[in-house]
This record gives structure tokens, sequence and C-alpha cells, in this order.
């Protein structure tokens, strides 16, 4: 297992079906839970070692409302971590937003866009592909891909 994808309920699954398509296109081996950092920590906890025991190189955590899953995750890792905060309350996804995106200095969560599942992966297979080069390349054909939809878009 390459990535690790952690929802904080169960409710959340929607959203982490983009994340898995796309790792799953890519090739990339991962493994799914759900653990919440606020009614499972222990458990959570544990998980993130067992996880990097078993080899993981990076987390994705999607969590809405006070979104702190990705802060604790990265609190007991030194390994990428990857928040993707949720429009799951009544603030649209502000409140997520600000929880995952505001951490103290050395504890370090790279966060992409409320409900950016699919950026989230894609993020994760980047990293990845630093160290393995057939990822670099089908990166590097599905930008190309993104590019060609844009100019035909515009052809009309």
């Amino acid at each position: 297992m390459q990535v690790c994808v952690i929802a904080g309920s169960k409710n959340d699954k929607k959203f982490v079906e983009e994340t898995l398509k796309v790792l799953e296109d890519f090739g990339v081996e991962y493994e799914f839970r759900v653990l919440s950092a606020h009614r499972t920590p222990e458990a959570l906890i544990d998980y993130i070692k067992l996880a990097e025991s078993k080899g993981a190189k990076v987390f994705i955590a999607l969590a809405g409302y006070s979104a702190h899953l990705a802060g604790v995750i990265a609190s007991h890792t030194v390994l990428p971590v990857i928040g993707v905060p949720l429009a799951t309350s009544v603030l649209s996804g502000v409140d997520s937003l600000f929880s995952t995106v505001q951490m103290p200095s050395g504890v370090p969560v790279a966060t992409v866009a409320v409900n950016g599942a699919k950026n989230a992966a894609l993020l994760a297979v980047s990293i990845l592909a630093v160290e393995n080069k057939d990822l670099k390349k089908k990166l590097e054909t599905f930008r190309a891909k993104l590019a060609e939809g844009v100019i035909e878009g515009d052809r009309g």
C-alpha cells in the first residue's frame, strides 16, 4: 500500500470515491479507512503507525465540520499528509478549510480545495512520481489529455 485514504465519517464516502478512482486509474495501491480524530483517536493513531510499517508513503484525509483529521494525522507522522476539507456543514466547507489549512509551523498539511478529492489523489500521485518513472509518465499523459480537451473546446 502506498497511499492511505482516511475519511472522518462514513458519510464522507461519497467524496472518497473520486479519490479512490484516480488512484485506481493510475495503478496506485491504497487502503481506505473510516477513522475519526475525535471519536476514535486511539484507533487513528494505531492505524497511522501500522500504515507506516506496511510501507505507506502518503496519507489523504477527508473530513468536514471542524476537520482536524489531517492535522492529527500529521502530528503522528513525518510522511506527507494531504487534507481535503469537505462542505458537509451549514458553513459550506469554510470551517473545514480553515481547520485543515491553518496548521502550526512545523506540522504541515498540504490542503486542496473544498471537496477537492480528485486533486488530493493527483497530488499523492505526483508525490509518488518523484521516485517512480512510470507514474511520472502516466501523469504527463494525463496532463497532455487535459490540454487536448481544452484545445478541442476552443475549436468549437
